[in-house]
């Protein structure tokens, strides 16, 4: 957007964030200085959410040049630009990296050495190899990031078939890409907090979770904008009704994953994994897991079954500011 055309809403919500950021920021300095190992733990959460954003919203831009459709068009600055902040999110995954013997069991080597099978997947779960590894995610986000926004941006001066094409090839080979290395970090940094559990549908609920908060982060955007030009003319009812849709169905997918692990661990009923929910339906955390059951499932459910809802930017963004916030608890509780 030119600064000719900026809005004194865009200023103001830049403004905002950078306040925001600021006293956020005071509060990390704090955080580092009054309980170090804490501080490590809480960041590793604040980070999967904000690289969960950026992740996802690189899938829905490359979802959208494979498919096509008008409920990509509007919003597709959006996922890009959230996009080209992967390589400054790597950068940010320092502190993880810096603060691994305070985040994770399997890198202290006390701890390791009185643990047989930490031993036996040491090969697999030691600190040069995770930071490799995590280098590796970033790059491949990276690259896919800078090829879809360079090739999308250069449509704006004119339809090109060819690069069209380029743009669905390059999107069919990074989804498939995306995919993968996701999987792989949600087993990395989330999953390998409990080295002795394990569940095969794990990177699915990251998946299916950050391909949620994108959406449901552009569709804020989109209806604090909506009043604003170019938006103005741009975002038409049926637009709003198809991202409403799309948040619809991924919030179906979420209840079905999170049920679908629930389930096989409940009926498996094995010692190396029911303690996940052991730990997550006693001692508090089950007020945290009807809350996750209620507002992130049943009540966005029941109110996305609304057709007047979903073509009302300001209502559909209301339940995506709802949907965002669960994510965050959904992170938290797993």
């Amino acid at each position: 957007m030119s600064p000719a055309t900026r809005s004194a809403v865009l200023e103001r919500l830049e403004k905002t964030g950078l306040l925001v950021g600021g006293l956020f920021l005071l509060v990390l300095a704090a955080g580092f200085a009054l309980d170090r190992a804490q501080f490590f733990r809480s960041y590793l959460l604040g980070f999967l959410f904000w690289v969960g954003i950026g992740v996802g919203c690189l899938g829905l831009a490359m979802l959208n040049h494979l498919t096509g459709g008008l409920w990509g068009l509007v919003p597709r600055r959006f996922h890009e630009a959230a996009a080209r902040t992967l390589p400054v999110m790597g950068l940010l995954f320092l502190p993880v990296v810096l603060g691994a013997s305070s985040i994770y069991i399997w890198a202290k080597p006390e701890v390791v050495a009185a643990d047989a099978l930490l031993q036996k997947k040491a090969l697999y779960l030691n600190l040069p190899f995770f930071t490799a590894r995590a280098v590796f995610y970033f790059a491949v986000w990276g690259l896919l990031a800078w090829r879809v926004s360079s090739w999308s941006r250069r449509q704006d001066g004119g339809a090109d078939p060819g690069r069209a094409a380029r743009l669905r090839g390059v999107s069919a080979v990074g989804l498939v890409l995306l995919s993968l290395t996701t999987t792989f970090a949600a087993i990395d940094w989330g999953m390998s907090l409990a080295p002795h559990w394990f569940s095969t549908i794990y990177g699915v609920l990251f998946i299916v979770g950050w391909t949620l908060s994108a959406l449901a982060f552009t569709i804020i955007l989109l209806s604090r904008l909506a009043g604003e030009e170019p938006f103005a003319r741009a975002l038409q009812p049926v637009t709003v009704h198809d991202l409403g849709k799309l948040l619809l169905a991924f919030t179906m997918l979420w209840g079905y994953v999170n049920f679908s692990q629930f389930l096989i661990i409940w009926s498996g009923n094995i010692s190396e994994e029911t303690p996940f929910y052991l730990r997550r339906l006693h001692g508090g955390w089950q007020v945290v897991a009807v809350a996750l059951l209620v507002f992130h499932f049943a009540l966005p459910f029941a109110l996305l079954l609304s057709r007047p809802l979903k073509r009302s930017a300001r209502a559909l963004g209301a339940v995506a500011a709802l949907m965002l916030a669960m994510q965050l608890v959904d992170l938290f509780w797993v």
